[in-house]
C-alpha cells in the first residue's frame, strides 16, 4: 500500500538565498516527511533532497539525503534502532545514542518530528536531544532542543542551551509555517 498524502509546503529562506519543498505522508508502517531543498550556503549552490520515515510514534526511523553541495556529491543513509542506537553510512554514531529525533541543520521539516510527537499543553515545555546532521559538515552530533508551546500553533524553540531562539508558528499537520528570521512559507 503506497503512502498516502497529508500535506506540503514550500519555504522562502530569509537569511540566504533558498527555498525548501516539504511533503507529509502516512504510511502503513508510519509518517515519512520528504523534500527537497536548494539554496546557496559559503558561496556553494546546494540541492539536497531528503527522506525521513518514522515509526507510528513519530520517532525517526530511517533518513535518506542525497544531492549536491557544488560540485561535491552527497549521499548519506542514517539509521536508528527502536534503542536509540544510530548509523551513519553504515557506521555507528555513539555520539547522538538515545536520540529519538532527526535534525537536518538545512531545512526547517525536521522541526515537525518533536513537535507531532510530543504536542506539550500551552505554557509546557518538550525537551530532548536530537541527532542533529550539522551542514556543512555532514557530522551527527547531540544536540540538545527545547520547545516551549505559546499557543495553539505557537512554539519557542531553544537550542546549544539558550543560545538559539526563534519563535515558530506551525500548521495544524505541525509543519512550521514561520521560523523567526530564518524560513517563511511562500505564497
Amino acid at each position: 500500500m503506497s503512502p498516502t498524502f497529508v500535506s506540503s509546503i514550500v519555504w522562502q529562506r530569509l537569511d540566504a538565498s533558498g527555498h525548501d519543498f516539504a511533503a507529509l505522508e502516512q504510511g502503513a508502517d508510519g509518517p515519512r516527511l520528504s523534500g527537497c531543498a536548494v539554496f546557496v550556503e559559503d558561496g556553494l549552490n546546494c540541492l539536497l533532497r531528503y527522506q525521513v520515515d518514522c515509526a507510528p510514534d513519530w520517532s525517526t526511523r530511517r533518513v535518506e539525503v542525497n544531492g549536491y553541495r557544488g560540485g561535491d556529491a552527497v549521499d548519506l543513509l542514517l539509521e536508528a534502532d527502536a534503542e536509540g542506537r544510530w548509523r551513519l553510512n553504515g557506521a555507528e554514531q555513539p555520539q547522538v545514542r538515545g536520540c529519538v529525533d532527526i535534525d537536518l541543520a538545512f531545512t526547517p521539516a525536521t522541526n515537525l518530528l518533536p513537535i507531532r510527537r510530543g504536542r506539550p499543553d500551552i505554557g509546557a515545555a518538550l525537551e530532548l536531544s536530537a541527532a542533529w546532521l550539522q551542514f556543512p559538515a555532514l557530522t551527527l552530533a547531540p544536540l540538545p532542543q527545547r520547545y516551549t508551546r505559546l499557543s495553539e500553533f505557537g512554539y519557542r524553540y531553544e537550542s546549544r542551551q539558550g543560545a538559539f531562539q526563534a519563535e515558530l508558528s506551525v500548521g495544524p499537520d505541525g509543519l512550521p509555517r514561520d521560523y523567526q528570521g530564518l524560513w517563511r512559507e511562500a505564497r
